[in-house]
C-alpha cells in the first residue's frame, strides 16, 4: 500500500533530498551486539536494495576504540561488486586513511567538533589539532581523488559545555568547506537542538546551505522538527539511521539516530521525492533489531511491523548477540 496517497507539500519544501544513511556505521558503533561481518554485509546490501543511494558503510578507527567495526576491510570488502552506490567510510587521522584507501574506498568523511571539550572525549585532542589532524586527511584523500564529507558534532550542545553558540560552529564549518570537503554535515550529537536553533545556525551559515547536511539524534524527539526547519533553509542531505539505530560512545546523554523510517514517512507526506522504498527498510530493520536481540526504537517501524513487512526473507532466526567490551 502507498503510504502518501495524497502529500501536502510545504511552501518552501525542496521537491527532492537526499538520504545520507549512517546505520551500518554511526548505528552499529554503538550498539553493544559485536555482529559478523557477513551480517553487516547483508544490513548494506539490504538498504541498498530498498534504494539509499548512499550508505556509509564502517568506520576504519582502531579497534580498541571501537570493537564493532573492527572488520572494516571485510566489510568494505564484501560490498565492491555494488555499482551506483556511495560507499563513504569514516577516517579519524592519517593511518585511517592509509588502511581506507588500501582497502579500496571511494569515498571518506572526517569528523572534527565544534567543542574542546568533546574533541578531547571523542578524538583525544584539542579542537585545532583535530581541525589540523583533518586537514591532513583531506588533502590526502583529494590528493587520492576521493571525495570527501566533514561532520561537525556537538554543533548545538554539549554534555560537558551546554548550549554551544553559533559564533563556535560558523568558523569550524566554513574550515572544513575551505579545506574542500563536498558537504558537511551539522551534527546535534546528544540532541539537544530546537528548530529556533537549527534556524539560527543556517541563518548564519547561509550561502553554503546546499552544501550542508543535518545528523540529528531524538534524545528530547525534536529531531524531525529540526529535519522540517532544515528543509526550509535549503538543506537537501539529512543523515538517518534505519530502524534509529545508535548513538555515540563518547558523549553522555546521546540517544538512537534519527530513524530513517521515520524521516522517509514525514518526507513522504510532504511530497518530497527520495527514490527509497519505506517499506524495504522499515523491514530491514525488523531483521536487523532481531540479530541485535530487542525491538527497533523507530516509531514508524512500530507502526507497520503488523503484518504487511513480514516476509519469509525477514523469518531467518538471528544469532545470539555477542558481548561488547566496555569503552
Amino acid at each position: 500500500m502507498e503510504p502518501f496517497p495524497d502529500p501536502y507539500p510545504g511552501p518552501a519544501t525542496p521537491p527532492e533530498v537526499r538520504v545520507y544513511e549512517v546505520g551500518p556505521r554511526d548505528g552499529l558503533q554503538a550498539e553493544r551486539a559485536v555482529l559478523t561481518p557477513e551480517v553487516k554485509i547483508a544490513f548494506v546490501r539490504r538498504l541498498h536494495a530498498a534504494g539509499l543511494p548512499t550508505i556509509e558503510a564502517t568506520s576504519f578507527v582502531s579497534p580498541r576504540w571501537v570493537p564493532q567495526l573492527a572488520d572494516a576491510e571485510q566489510v568494505l570488502a564484501g560490498l565492491g561488486d555494488l555499482d551506483g552506490l556511495r560507499l563513504p567510510v569514516l577516517v579519524p587521522n592519517v593511518r585511517g586513511l592509509e588502511r581506507a584507501l588500501a582497502a579500496g574506498a571511494r569515498e571518506v568523511a572526517v569528523v572534527v567538533s565544534a567543542t574542546d571539550s568533546f574533541a578531547r572525549a571523542n578524538l583525544g585532542t584539542d579542537r585545532e589539532t583535530a581541525l589540523g589532524r583533518a586537514a591532513d586527511v583531506v588533502r590526502g584523500a583529494r590528493a587520492a581523488g576521493l571525495a570527501v564529507r566533514g561532520y561537525v558534532s556537538m554543533c548545538f550542545g554539549d554534555p560537558d559545555e551546554g548550549r554551544v553558540p553559533v559564533a563556535e560552529v560558523v568558523p569550524v564549518v566554513h574550515r572544513l568547506l575551505e579545506l574542500g570537503c563536498a558537504t558537511v554535515s551539522l551534527g546535534d550529537t546528544i540532541g539537544v537542538a530546537t528548530p529556533a536553533h537549527v534556524r539560527a545556525l543556517l541563518t548564519a551559515l547561509a550561502g553554503t546551505t546546499d552544501r550542508l547536511a543535518l545528523h540529528g539524534h531524538d534524545t528530547y524527539g525534536q529531531a524531525l522538527a529540526n529535519v522540517a526547519e532544515a528543509l526550509e533553509h535549503g538543506v537537501v542531505e539529512l543523515d538517518a539511521s534505519a530502524g534509529g539505530l545508535g548513538g555515540c560512545p563518547y558523549a553522555r546523554s546521546a540517544t538512537g539516530n534519527l530513524a530513517t523510517e521515520d524521516l522517509l514517512w514525514m518526507l513522504g507526506g510532504l511530497g518530497v521525492r527520495t527514490g527509497v522504498d519505506l517499506g524495504a527498510v522499515a523491514s530491514t530493520s525488523l531483521w536487523m533489531a532481531r540479530h541485535l536481540g530487542r525491538p527497533s526504537p523507530s516509531r514508524v517501524v512500530t507502526a507497520l511491523a503488523g503484518g504487511a513487512l513480514r516476509s519469509p526473507a525477514d523469518a531467518d532466526p538471528a544469532p545470539a548477540p555477542e558481548p561488547r567490551p566496555s569503552t
